[in-house]
């Protein structure tokens, strides 16, 4: 088979499969969380449930749009590799899409990533390479690298999720409109965590545009060994017609004590088994709310049943 005969079968393939299961990626639902957060007290706070994608997480959206772009393009061919680093839920959605599009997909992880990240992504038929905990996610990322250039880009295709504008355009695209229809535009803030800093710079440009009042404002650690898993301390963001100067207008320190504790809080007492980045956005946000008041909103970014194997989740039973 000719390269444009696979170029033409890959893109026949995206569009049949767009009727099922890409058709369920977004349109999560939106909660007012009444239990962490009284509306008397002059706080609303709407979560998107993003636990609700067909893999699990957020990264469903960015992970798509980044692989959907390629194929359009003639950049991903069937006979390819898609090739990245992922600290585990962008790499769980390569995989799920590479197993839908008879795709291989090889991803570098540390090692420390949770032991059922590890498991999903090997069961979508995933080749999973792990690196020294120690290098954290920037040894993943190095290592990744050093592999695409030893194959090159007729063996491999590599999204770069940290500096390529689909990331932040599914976003933009997607979570942002939806937020603004759920809610009815009536919120004050958005807040979120940075990770590959997509969410963030993507949902805040169209939130922004739509209302100009609307503050973005970013969720931080507080020190550069935190637990927080998936978020960078040391984070940058290079998403090409994204620009971060003008779209965040804050940033918010948690330590990962408090974002634990307000993960066990969220799943006690509304219902919710998700991940920790999702304790560490509404911890930001109940930082934020003893001084600002009005309608917040965030992103629930993935589901808790992927970390049931960590301590955090052990202590709770």
């Amino acid at each position: 088979m000719s390269k444009n005969d696979m170029a033409s079968e890959l893109k026949y393939k995206l569009n049949f499969l767009s009727l099922n299961l890409f058709n369920s990626i977004g349109e999560t639902d939106i909660c007012l969380l009444n239990n962490l957060f009284n509306g008397s007290d002059g706080i609303k706070v709407y979560a998107k449930t993003e636990f609700q994608n067909p893999g699990g997480s957020i990264k469903d959206r960015p992970a798509f749009y980044m692989i959907r772009d390629a194929i359009n393009k003639n950049i991903l061919k069937q006979n390819m590799t898609i090739i990245d680093s992922s600290s585990g839920n962008t790499g769980i959605s390569y995989a799920m899409i590479g197993a839908l599009l008879d795709i291989k997909v090889k991803i570098y992880a540390p090692s420390n990533m949770s032991e059922e990240r590890k498991q999903i992504i090997k069961l979508y038929g995933a080749e999973l390479i792990l690196t020294p905990a120690e290098e954290s996610h920037d040894g993943a990322i190095k290592k990744s690298l050093e592999e695409y250039k030893r194959g090159g880009n007729n063996i491999y295709y590599m999204p770069d999720q940290y500096n390529n504008p689909n990331n932040a355009m599914s976003h933009y695209e997607t979570t942002a409109l939806e937020i603004i229809t759920q809610t009815g535009g009536n919120i004050d803030y958005f807040v979120t965590g940075i990770g590959t800093g997509g969410t963030i710079i993507g949902t805040g440009k169209r939130l922004k545009e739509y209302n100009k009042n609307i503050k973005i404002i970013a969720v931080v650690p507080d020190n550069p060994m935190h637990g927080i898993e998936g978020w960078k301390y040391n984070y940058s963001f290079n998403f090409q017609g994204f620009d971060y100067n003008d779209i965040i207008d804050d940033y918010i320190k948690v330590d990962t004590e408090g974002s634990y504790l307000m993960l066990k809080q969220l799943i006690k007492q509304e219902g919710l088994l998700c991940g920790f980045s999702s304790g560490a956005n509404l911890y930001g946000i109940h930082k934020l709310s003893q001084k600002y008041k009005g309608n917040y909103s965030t992103v629930l970014p993935d589901t808790g049943s992927r970390y049931l194997s960590t301590l955090v989740f052990k202590e709770m039973l």
